[in-house]
């Protein structure tokens, strides 16, 4: 069981704007869409690169690669050439900070 990491202050994320921080070996990005961080595997499951730089569109993650999309909130593909979802990891505020944590084997 991974315990909570510090990804950012939380002042410091606008909306729009994401962190990539790891998480027990897993880089994991974390946008702000409408003032809420959500929390994802910095990688696209359609060829394993990292995601995390592409374009945001609303709540959808656009891989700069192929052009796959993800929702940032659950992880969800939205469309194609990916199939697979992206893990999703637990996200808080805790004493003004913007924590993750991996929570796959819990």
């Amino acid at each position: 069981m991974s315990g909570w990491v510090d990804a950012i202050n939380g002042e410091a994320l606008a909306d729009g704007e994401h962190v990539v921080v790891d998480v027990d070996g897993t880089d994991v990005a974390v946008f702000k869409v409408d003032g809420v961080c959500y929390a994802i595997e910095d990688v696209c499951t359609h060829d394993g690169a990292e995601i995390a730089s592409g374009v945001l569109d609303g709540d959808e993650i656009v891989c700069p690669r192929h052009g796959a999309r993800f929702c940032v909130k659950t992880g969800a593909v939205k469309s194609a050439p990916a199939y697979e979802a992206i893990a999703c990891f637990p996200v808080r505020m805790e004493n003004g900070k913007i924590q993750v944590r991996d929570d796959r084997w819990d």
